[in-house]
């Protein structure tokens, strides 16, 4: 049986005596590919932030496996105009991702230089390590942000809106990165997005949140509910 990465069970999280979302159960394991979907004001950027231990759960439980609890969990967060004008070189952002090992130590060790370089290998950004950050196109960007997250553990990346402002062909250059890590380099993958249509061609299971979880299974048979129909666009889109 695989190692659960991340489990919730009836898990409630909420701010100031109001539960925004409640009653979620799921799990994650190696080779998972999650998306969580949703209208707006659902429940999801909650949801998200309870999973990255950001928000404490109000009721219910979650468990990491040791791994994540030691490493943290690797993390796309939506962009900023700010974070896009970062002024740092590629190297420098992707190493950022290594602070959780480093502790409280001043400089990064030639281990975590070592896995700052195999990730821009990996996401194919090594010739890009002097260039500044806020220079990089759109894709670019999202490849130096990978690779930064990569750096805190390879074992469970959570993406929130990832495909924001990139266009049409650099939202399928993404898609088919993310795909290469979770069936290639078994990363598993959770992700926040309204881009359904791409969504239901990749991922295994789907988490619908409204408010509470209205469906969580694979992919094959969120497209059969009343929900995955609505939020396709009605069944004829999958005849």
């Amino acid at each position: 049986m695989s190692e659960i990465l991340l489990k919730c069970e009836h898990v409630d999280f909420g701010y100031e005596n109001y539960d925004v979302v409640k009653d979620v159960s799921m799990e994650i394991v190696p080779g998972d590919y999650l998306c969580i979907v949703g209208a707006n004001g659902s429940g999801k950027s909650t949801l998200m932030k309870g999973l990255l231990g950001l928000l404490k759960p109000t009721g219910g439980t979650i468990t990491l496996s040791e791994d994540l609890k030691k490493s943290g969990i690797g993390y796309l967060p939506q962009q900023t105009p700010a974070q896009k004008d970062f002024p740092a070189t590629v190297e420098e952002v992707v190493l950022s991702g290594c602070l959780g090992m480093r502790g409280k130590r001043p400089f990064y060790s030639m281990n975590e230089r070592k896995i700052a370089a195999a990730n821009m290998e990996k996401l194919g950004i090594t010739d890009l390590k002097k260039s500044c950050y806020r220079d990089l196109s759109g894709g670019q960007k999202q490849r130096a942000l990978i690779a930064r997250a990569l750096c805190a553990t390879d074992k469970l990346l959570i993406l929130d809106e990832p495909i924001t402002g990139l266009d049409p062909s650099t939202t399928q250059d993404f898609y088919r990165l993310i795909r290469h890590l979770n069936r290639d380099e078994h990363v598993a993958v959770l992700m926040v997005s309204h881009d359904i249509q791409n969504i239901v061609t990749q991922a295994n299971k789907i988490l619908h949140l409204k408010q509470t979880v209205q469906f969580y299974g694979p992919v094959e048979e969120y497209k059969k509910t009343q929900y995955g129909r609505e939020f396709l666009g009605g069944a004829e889109s999958w005849q």
